[in-house]
């Protein structure tokens, strides 16, 4: 059988590199390049893949001197929609009620107030050591 370009088969990995993996269809081996093996980023395509695994590919392209390119996440069904996350309204009204926005605005200033306060003392401290004399 020849391979064409467009065709998904089922191959076997038969060596790991560090910028892909080679798979054998029908008797020739092809390279699956590291970008081509999953739909997010690789780092180790060996947390992906290991040696004599199944895998189904889509033949990408096969050049006039037998080079054959492969993918993986080009052979899966692409996902053609995503579930929304569910959000529970009423949760994030109790989250919201423990403290009104009074109380946490009074906080906010309580807590910038004595990191002022710290600041303001780290400083004056500073400005009591070595001084520089003008001429």
């Amino acid at each position: 059988m020849t391979l064409k370009a467009g065709s998904i088969l089922e191959g076997t990995v038969v060596n790991i590199t560090s910028f892909g993996a080679f798979v054998e269809i029908d008797g020739k081996t092809g390279l699956v390049h590291i970008s081509e093996v999953s739909d997010t980023y690789v780092k180790n395509i060996r947390d992906y893949l290991k040696e004599k695994d199944k895998v189904k590919v889509k033949v990408i392209s096969v050049d006039e001197n037998g080079k054959i390119s492969l993918s993986i996440k080009q052979a899966t069904p692409e996902r053609k929609s995503v579930k929304p996350v569910e959000i529970d309204w009423n949760k994030e009204k109790t989250r919201n009620s423990q403290g009104g926005f009074e109380d946490r605005i009074s906080k906010f200033l309580k807590d910038s107030e004595e990191k002022f306060q710290d600041l303001k003392k780290h400083q004056d401290s500073k400005g009591r050591g070595y001084r520089k004399q003008s001429s």
